[in-house]
């Protein structure tokens, strides 16, 4: 495995004690698998799987790979060789290392996930994977803004948007965009010019999986939107004979596309002047959005559509949300609570 390399719940896997300064150097080399890196192209260009979700599922696999070495005592081992006693034994190195069990059980799925592979192309006769019992998850509410702080955020990005610079402008088009929408990130940064209709108000994202899907776009959000076109048409002018990106509708100050990167700082910005301590992330306007929605009455399969969840369960988690936000009411406003 890479050295420094961080899992999925950004604790460096060093940190954690993956791999030791002494010992860096000699799990450093071992260079991937080949059957590693078949399946991870075969997620990439068959099960047209996220980048993502590729990375992950290589830094699992690496981790894996590593432990084996040890588990066996030899260099020289097969796939063919493990049992589920082995599998096991994974988690448990897993978790001794202090890893989350929902980290666990996304390596568990790599696991999986390669061996019904290596089982189909005949390399295993049997997937060792399959019946190891996936980690039960810790049960946890998403953070999310309530109504007040909303109106605070969005007073905060409208005020600095009135001075016309152009990434404040920018900066509130986004805000209102992903809580107009519920998108992910990704999918923001990777909207397009075309992909955005002002008239009929709805946006063609493309999410886990490249899936597609349109969303609506509320009023507030339009006017943003059209405020930033303006913006970003005039940036534009002002770059003719450059390498401006014209198709990207989101854009830095160089008339590039904004990075991932960016737009979490920006958001962020905003979210620890609302709550420096709530933890609150770009993520938390996702989930702001189905809370709010649910709060008002919305059905849960529309929210399910409107997010881009493959399944109900996914989205039920907001459920629980407003269940505990209406207990707290209850608790706060009934004489016998």
């Amino acid at each position: 495995m890479a050295s420094g390399v961080c899992c999925s719940d950004r604790t460096c896997w060093r940190e954690r004690g993956f791999v030791s300064e002494e010992s860096a150097a000699v799990q450093v080399a071992p260079p991937l698998p080949s059957d590693v890196s078949a399946f991870l192209l075969h997620l990439q260009k068959e099960r047209d799987y996220s980048p993502h979700t590729i990375l992950a599922y290589k830094r699992d696999l690496e981790i894996f790979a590593a432990f084996l070495s040890g588990y066996h005592g030899v260099q020289s081992w097969t796939w063919a060789d493990l049992d589920r006693l082995a599998i096991r034994g994974f988690l448990g190195h897993l978790a001794r290392k202090g890893l989350s069990k929902r980290s666990t059980a996304r390596a568990l799925s790599a696991v999986r996930s390669f061996y019904r592979y290596l089982h189909r192309n005949e390399i295993v006769e049997i997937n060792p994977a399959r019946g190891v019992i996936t980690p039960k998850q810790e049960k946890y509410l998403p953070a999310y803004l309530d109504r007040a702080q909303i109106d605070l955020l969005f007073q905060m990005a409208e005020t600095r948007a009135w001075q016309g610079k152009f990434t404040d402008v920018r900066n509130a088009a986004i805000l209102e965009l992903f809580y107009s929408t519920g998108m992910r990130l990704s999918e923001l940064a990777g909207i397009n010019r075309q992909d955005l209709d002002l008239i009929s108000q709805q946006v063609k994202v493309r999410g886990k999986g490249k899936k597609e899907r349109i969303i609506p776009i509320g009023n507030h959000a339009q006017l943003a939107l059209r405020n930033y076109e303006a913006k970003r048409d005039e940036l534009l002018r002002s770059m003719r004979g450059s390498a401006a990106d014209r198709t990207a509708f989101f854009l830095g100050r160089t008339a590039k596309r904004i990075g991932v990167r960016a737009v979490q700082n920006a958001v962020k910005g905003f979210l620890d002047e609302i709550d420096e301590e709530a933890g609150l992330s770009v993520h938390s306007l996702r989930h702001t959005f189905a809370t709010h929605l649910l709060d008002a009455g919305a059905d849960l399969r529309a929210v399910q559509e409107l997010l881009g969840h493959a399944s109900i369960s996914t989205t039920q988690i907001y459920t629980h949300t407003s269940v505990e936000r209406l207990k707290k009411v209850y608790r706060s406003a009934h004489p016998r609570a």
